[in-house]
Parts: C-alpha cells; structure tokens; sequence
C-alpha cells in the first residue's frame, strides 16, 4: 500500500505556502501589519491631539 504526499499547508486567503525571507507571504504579513501599525499612530494621534513625534518626544 503506498500513501500519497500531503500537499503543504497554505493560508486561508492565498496559495502561497508560508516561508521565511523574500516571499510573496512574508511581504504580504508585513504589509498587514505595517498597516495596522499605521493606523495605532493615527488613534494616538487623534485621542492625545498631538502629533506622533512630538507625542513619542522626538520634536521639542
């Protein structure tokens, strides 16, 4: 009786298989969160009413 390979595992939403380095699904997580790291900076923004620089005290 012989068995045939399973496939690798792929994510809900594409067929890329989940890798380290230079691949579509690495730059497409990144993308997610850079996104949402983005949009964390215009809630500080709009609930401290200041900008982010001078919120995280880099602009005096």
């Amino acid at each position: 009786m012989t068995s045939t390979p399973e496939p690798p595992a792929t994510s809900a939403t594409t067929n890329d298989v989940p890798a380290f380095g230079w691949s579509g699904y690495a730059e497409r997580v990144n993308g997610r969160f850079a996104m949402v790291g983005f949009a964390a900076v215009l809630l500080v923004e709009a609930i401290s009413g200041d900008t982010f620089l001078r919120w995280a005290g880099f602009v005096g």
